[in-house]
């Protein structure tokens, strides 16, 4: 029985982590820095973002995009363990209709969930506190998703689930640098104040749901922007999950 077990220890760990990414436009491809990490990870590590814009804890799972995450999970005995990262926020906030969740009766209890249907199906829940915009007062940062990224605190302390605190770490960083280089984290350049303002064609919506951004905003990120943000999920994944440190490249 012995040798059986550790026979299959050894398999276990001659197998490939695997990375899920769910989340909303900060960590999806082309206007977050989901594909930015995955692209740390060494060749034959597997990293799956299922991140989509627009969507908040509620409308990720309304839409089905949750039942693609548990049917990954299920299907993973290739796998050394599944990681499943789970960043909401920004659209769980008031004013977006078919999207936003109230604070205290829906929010943490979508991310509760995620966290013990993920675990049910042998999935490593991992909570991400919603990565900050760069919206300044002054010389001072705006805090705007301070209350869910305490939620999502609140629940991972509770449930005893891993947390990499991106809001905060992101904060900090964002704060020091200040306000003009904030800036350059973004997708394109501020416009320039003398320019005419660009109007939409009457009938063309300005931001359908989902769809990527393409200007310049406090809130989505570009290359630089990716590169930064994702550094420090993957320093905190390392830090946190000694198992996953061989996972990226130096």
């Amino acid at each position: 029985m012995a040798g059986g077990t550790a026979a299959q220890a050894a398999d276990d760990a001659a197998k490939p982590a695997r990375l899920i990414l769910v989340g909303d436009s900060t960590m999806a491809t082309r206007s977050g820095y989901g594909d930015a990490l995955c692209q740390r990870l060494r060749a034959g590590v597997a990293c799956i973002n299922l991140a989509r814009g627009g969507r908040s804890s509620g409308s990720f799972r309304a839409e089905g995009r949750w039942d693609d995450v548990q049917a990954l999970l299920r299907d993973g005995a290739a796998f050394s363990a599944s990681y499943v990262l789970i960043q909401f926020g920004h659209n769980d906030q008031p004013g977006k209709p078919g999207r936003s969740t109230d604070l205290v009766t829906q929010f943490p209890q979508n991310i509760a969930r995620y966290v013990s249907e993920a675990r049910a199906l042998g999935g490593v829940p991992v909570l991400v506190t919603p990565l900050t915009r760069r919206s300044f007062k002054g010389r001072y940062l705006r805090d705007d998703l301070g209350p869910w990224a305490s939620e999502v605190r609140r629940v991972a302390k509770e449930t005893g689930t891993l947390l990499v605190d991106l809001n905060k770490i992101s904060a900090d960083a964002v704060q020091a640098m200040g306000s003009s280089e904030a800036d350059t984290l973004a997708q394109a350049p501020p416009p320039d104040p003398t320019a005419a303002p660009v109007v939409a064609a009457p009938g063309v919506a300005v931001e359908p749901q989902g769809t990527p951004k393409t200007s310049f905003d406090r809130t989505h990120v570009g290359a630089k922007g990716a590169a930064l943000f994702s550094g420090m999920v993957a320093s905190e994944l390392q830090r946190q999950i000694p198992a996953l440190r061989p996972a990226f490249s130096p």
